[in-house]
C-alpha cells in the first residue's frame, strides 16, 4: 500500500496558540517521526511526504529560513535513524535550489538507505506535480532527439517511467490535513485513481488514531478504477 501525506496546518497550529509559525513547523516535523513509525508498525510499504512544494518559496523569508534549519537537522540527524528500521529514502522534486549543505544531507541519506528493503519513504522536496510532468516531458523529448525512441512509442507506461519516482507505485490513498480539500499540485499524474481523505485536524494534531481512522475509511471503499468491475479489496483491515 502507498499513502501520500499532504502535511498541512503547521503554521495554523502555531498561530492558534499564539506561537511563532516556526514552532508549528517544528511540531509538525516531530509528528512526522510519530506517524512514520506507525506506518512501519502497520506494514505500510510506501509513504510519500509533501514536505516542501515549489510554491513554498513564496512564503516569508523568515519562515523559509526556519524550514531550511529544520531540514538540515532532520535530514542529518533524525531521519538517518530510520536506517536502523530498514527504511529506504528517495526524493522527488528539484533539490538544486536548496543550500549546498542540505543537498549534501539529502544525497547522504538516500545513499545510506538505498539498499534497505523495509518501508519506502519518498520525500517531496521543492516538488510540484506540474513541474514533474514538465521534467518527464523534457526527458522524453531528449530521448527522441537522440533517436532512442520515436514519438509513436510514447504511451502512459513510457511517460510514467520518466517521472521523478518511476520505481514507486501510484498512491492508493492521499491524506490531507487542516481541512483543505484539494491536491495543491501533489502527485498530479500518479493520483488519477487515488482515494482521498481529508482531516480537519492540523498536521501536528494528526495522531496515530487519526491515521487508523483514515485507513479504516479507505478499506470501506470500493475501487473501480473507472470500470464496472470491483477492484481487489485490501488484504488487511485496521
Amino acid at each position: 500500500m502507498h499513502i501520500g501525506f499532504i502535511l498541512d496546518g503547521n503554521g495554523r497550529w502555531a498561530s492558534i496558540r499564539g506561537l511563532p509559525r516556526a514552532l508549528g513547523h517544528k511540531k509538525g516535523a516531530e509528528n512526522v517521526e510519530i506517524i512514520l513509525r506507525e506506518c512501519v508498525n502497520l506494514d505500510i510499504k510506501y509513504v510519500t511526504l509533501y514536505a516542501f512544494s515549489t510554491e513554498n518559496w513564496h512564503r516569508p523569508v523568515y519562515e523559509i529560513k526556519a524550514l531550511m534549519s529544520l531540514f538540515k537537522y532532520y535530514l542529518n540527524k533524525k531521519l538517518t535513524q530510520l536506517h536502523q528500521e530498514n527504511v529506504k529514502v528517495s526524493i522527488v522534486g528539484d533539490i538544486s535550489p536548496f543550500p549546498k549543505i542540505i543537498q549534501k544531507y539529502i544525497k547522504n541519506l538516500v545513499d545510506l538507505t538505498k539498499d534497505n528493503e523495509g518501508m519506502s519513504l519518498t520525500l517531496a522536496l521543492n516538488y510540484g506535480g506540474r513541474a514533474e510532468i514538465v521534467r518527464a516531458t523534457r526527458r522524453i523529448g531528449s530521448l527522441i532527439s537522440q533517436g532512442k525512441i520515436c514519438a509513436a512509442e510514447i504511451d502512459e507506461t513510457l511517460f510514467s517511467s520518466n517521472l521523478d519516482a518511476s520505481n514507486v507505485p501510484d498512491p492508493d490513498l492521499i491524506i490531507r490535513t487542516a481541512g483543505e480539500r484539494r491536491l495543491s499540485n501533489f502527485l498530479l499524474w500518479q493520483s488519477a485513481y487515488s482515494e482521498l481523505y481529508f482531516s480537519d485536524k492540523t498536521w501536528p494534531d494528526f495522531s496515530n488514531s487519526d491515521l487508523k481512522l483514515a485507513l479504516a475509511d479507505y478499506y470501506r471503499r470500493t475501487r473501480k478504477f473507472g470500470g464496472l468491475r470491483e477492484a481487489k479489496s485490501a488484504e488487511n483491515s485496521i
